[in-house]
């Protein structure tokens, strides 16, 4: 039975209000997918650019595959993502606004196993922001204890 992959940046929603979301693909090395498989992921560092019409993820560890011997791959290397021309015309005149950056949300595995990251542009939130959702998860914590 194979286990769903399914890795999220939890920290993501924290630090940044999402404004906009688009699936993408990503070009693989045969060792990367088979790292993703093992859930050997972090996505908590990692960051997107736009370079000549191309979407890039920077800083996306996927770890090494033990078994791949001299072939593996380089955990943190920068890789492609696969997006319409209209999606990366709408992100990349999105970003170029200020305060505006796209980050990477989850990592997944669809249902024809191929990976896919979920990417968003976002904005960062101020200290006062993460304080109220800081507070909105303490009450919705409270209010499902209460509930049982």
């Amino acid at each position: 039975m194979l286990q769903k992959v399914n890795v999220k940046n939890k920290k993501a929603y924290f630090e940044y209000e999402i404004l906009s979301n688009f699936k993408a693909g990503i070009i693989l090395l045969g060792s990367e997918i088979k790292s993703i498989r093992n859930n050997h992921v972090n996505l908590s560092d990692s960051y997107c650019i736009v370079i000549d019409n191309e979407v890039f993820i920077r800083n996306l560890h996927i770890g090494e595959y033990k078994h791949a011997s001299h072939f593996n791959h380089e955990p943190k290397r920068e890789r492609k993502l696969l997006l319409n021309k209209q999606e990366i015309n709408k992100i990349s005149n999105k970003a170029k606004d200020k305060g505006i950056t796209i980050i990477p949300l989850r990592l997944f595995i669809n249902n024809k196993n191929i990976a896919k990251l979920e990417i968003a542009l976002a904005r960062g939130k101020k200290i006062y922001d993460k304080r109220e959702s800081i507070k909105a998860k303490d009450i919705e914590r409270d209010l499902q204890r209460d509930i049982k």
